[in-house]
């Protein structure tokens, strides 16, 4: 399909606005009162379009950039209106499923691994997870990416996961240590040669930021710092094994800092 085309979505099927599901009727037996149907509650018109529109994206293997009908177009292909049309639209723009710019129309966007992560970021920031849950992602995905970094990494991987691990250990600076040691996992992570390990890193990355910040203050620097030679050697060594209990060993010594840095502050 060439960039240009526009999309026949009529396969997608018309949406009937007047539609009403039958109400579910409760099948307990009440002898003893009048039990009244429980009405399900419908989608909004415009949410079934979006989805509609996102599933023909997606089975019709849409590529970044390929031209979608016009609002008007849409809603003679779906049986709505244009004020549904925009506001299903919206959802999907915000989701950054669809590009609406003026003068070039709705077209499928690009999604990069940067939104992703910084979706995830945010979700994190505003969500009420506590540290315990977040480390607990945390611990799944890096021991394994040891694993695989062991079997997978290049020269010149190893080499970037060293020039890290000799960052942190030459700076004084907390903030600076902080940065270089989230450099060391990241580069643990592109060693998998999978982009998506180090798209889930990065996801959670944040989040972490600030629990590295404390326990490098509240003196884990010399653990970590022979923590990260440790998993470095073992990675080095090709030792898949090595390399999954050295990051294990890493990861429970950070958590054991950070629950004796909260008691202490309360």
């Amino acid at each position: 399909m060439m960039a240009g085309d526009s999309i026949d979505m009529t396969d997608a099927g018309s949406i009937d606005s007047d539609a009403v599901s039958e109400p579910t009727v409760s099948s307990t037996d009440d002898r003893d009162g009048l039990t009244f149907p429980r009405l399900a509650r419908e989608p909004r018109l415009s949410d079934k379009v979006a989805t509609l529109l996102l599933e023909t994206i997606v089975s019709r293997g849409l590529q970044p950039g390929e031209r979608l009908p016009s609002e008007r177009e849409l809603g003679d292909q779906f049986g709505v209106s244009r004020t549904v049309i925009r506001e299903a639209v919206r959802a999907l723009v915000a989701k950054g499923v669809i590009d609406a710019r003026v003068g070039s129309g709705l077209r499928v966007a690009a999604v990069d691994s940067s939104a992703v992560s910084e979706a995830m970021r945010l979700f994190l920031r505003a969500s009420t997870l506590d540290y315990p849950r977040v480390h607990e992602v945390r611990a799944m995905l890096e021991v394994e990416i040891a694993g695989l970094a062991a079997e997978r990494a290049t020269d010149a991987d190893i080499e970037r996961m060293r020039e890290a691990s000799e960052r942190m250990e030459a700076v004084e600076d907390v903030e600076a240590a902080a940065l270089s040691d989230v450099e060391f996992h990241r580069a643990i992570a592109r060693a998998t040669q999978n982009d998506l390990h180090l798209l889930l890193l990065d996801s959670v990355g944040d989040a972490l930021v600030q629990i590295r910040r404390s326990n490098l203050m509240a003196g884990s620097r010399e653990d970590a710092i022979e923590a990260h030679r440790e998993i470095l050697d073992r990675i080095a060594a090709r030792d898949r094994d090595g390399a999954r209990d050295a990051m294990e060993r890493h990861l429970r010594n950070v958590a054991d800092h950070w629950r004796r840095w909260s008691e202490e502050q309360g």
